[in-house]
């Protein structure tokens, strides 16, 4: 287990890295991202794998990116509407069950528009982006066809969150989540975790993917 873990570590830091000022035209339509974040170490000298994600429909990895690290809307991404959970909780924040609304719909707009803050909100956006800026790269890899992308992504995250090697850092935000998951986990996610983990045949197959 933490030998693969290893391994892919050394696979995703060894290939081209964005940031969240990234070129579109770089993505591929269709794959997985890989996310690192400053600070954040394991097997020796490495940067940590602290997210891995893929999208549904095809030819949306581009947009998911943006929805994660650009748009500035925590209803349409968890990823966002986690590290403002972190920040809120780190700094004691009352605004955090207010935080937790979804305001996707129209009905819940109106039904809880009395208590949302508006700037409140548009503050804390900007906060996450800033931070995502700042701290955040990620690596990709093209993986065309659906089931194979969603495959390959549990198992890329059930063998990074299995692994016995991988620590956050003391730092790292994701200890003041509201969520039991990514503070033991060590990753910002709640999905997929400690499930089927990659066989070294997997292995053979990222390598082929990068490779092409």
């Amino acid at each position: 287990m933490s030998e693969n873990c290893k391994t892919i570590h050394e696979i995703f830091n060894s290939i081209e890295r964005h940031s969240f000022s990234f070129d579109e035209n770089e993505i591929p339509e269709n794959g997985i991202y890989i996310l690192f974040e400053t600070g954040e170490r394991a097997h020796g000298n490495l940067d940590r794998i602290i997210r891995i994600g893929t999208h549904t429909g095809q030819k949306q990895l581009r947009s998911r990116l943006k929805q994660h690290f650009l748009n500035e809307n925590k209803d349409r991404s968890i990823f966002r509407k986690n590290i403002g959970r972190a920040i809120l909780n780190k700094a004691g924040d009352d605004y955090l069950p207010i935080w937790e609304l979804d305001l996707t719909t129209k009905e819940n707009k109106e039904k809880y528009s009395a208590i949302i803050d508006r700037d409140k909100q548009k503050s804390i956006e900007n906060e996450i982006t800033k931070i995502m800026n700042q701290n955040f790269t990620f690596s990709v890899i093209k993986v065309e066809d659906k089931e194979s992308r969603l495959n390959l992504e549990s198992k890329l995250i059930s063998t990074v969150s299995s692994c016995k090697e991988c620590f956050p850092s003391n730092n790292w935000l994701g200890s003041f989540s509201t969520k039991d998951k990514i503070k033991e986990s060590g990753l910002w996610l709640v999905n997929e975790l400690y499930k089927e983990p990659l066989n070294d045949s997997d292995i053979e197959k990222i390598n082929a993917i990068i490779s092409r």
